[in-house]
């Protein structure tokens, strides 16, 4: 991939410069994953999200992280982006934010965390830049193409960016949140992201309410 992308940027180089240019502006790389095959095989494509470089987040990573679990998993859990410390330590679920998510599939859904599959919708951890539209874009693809792949009976998005990220929808969160909504065939439950659990300690009942009614219908 990197390859392609050296000789995209020496081909519109020579373009320019047979023009008669001296200076241009920056090269746009971010291409869309769905210019690319993507894998049908959870292991393959996984390892087509390791290598891949299509957006500037490859920049700012150390990894590329496509997700953990069982491929087939009745329940899914969607995150936005990879943290910084699961990047720095290239494994899934550390700090204070990943301990609560490990505690709400193990202890309040009683699911070995083997069983389900965890991911996100961004695979790299994002840098210090706030408008991330163009790298969602491009990720999107691997996500929807996961979620076909593993076909859960189940999607849970963690907080507000993913709910709006999967279903384009700017309803309320607080009128959505804890709600089951037709998503794809699939049951899809949007809930309070565990970041802002940790900033809203009071919300915590209502989380927990929210992961016991997902637990009934398991």
């Amino acid at each position: 991939m990197q390859s392609y992308q050296n000789l995209k940027i020496l081909q519109t180089l020579y373009k320019l410069k047979s023009f008669g240019y001296d200076y241009h502006s920056n090269i746009n790389l971010n291409h869309s994953s769905s210019n690319i095959e993507l894998s049908n095989d959870i292991e393959i494509l996984n390892k087509q999200i390791n290598n891949c470089f299509l957006c500037d987040l490859s920049k700012s990573r150390s990894v590329a992280m496509p997700g953990f679990g069982n491929k087939n998993a009745d329940i899914m859990l969607i995150d936005y982006t990879v943290s910084e410390i699961d990047d720095t330590n290239k494994s899934y679920l550390n700090g204070k934010n990943g301990t609560m998510i490990k505690n709400m599939i193990q202890n309040v859904l009683e699911i070995p965390i083997e069983k389900i599959y965890y991911t996100h919708i961004l695979k790299c951890k994002p840098s210090k830049y706030t408008d991330l539209a163009n790298e969602e874009k491009t990720c999107k693809n691997y996500l929807l193409k996961q979620i076909d792949i593993i076909d859960p009976k189940i999607i849970i998005a963690l907080g507000e960016d993913v709910y709006r990220s999967l279903t384009n929808d700017n309803t309320l969160f607080e009128n959505i949140r804890g709600v089951m909504i037709e998503f794809e065939n699939k049951k899809l439950f949007p809930i309070y992201h565990p970041n802002f659990i940790l900033r809203n300690p009071n919300k915590k009942r209502i989380l927990f309410n929210d992961l016991k009614m997902i637990k009934s219908l398991i």
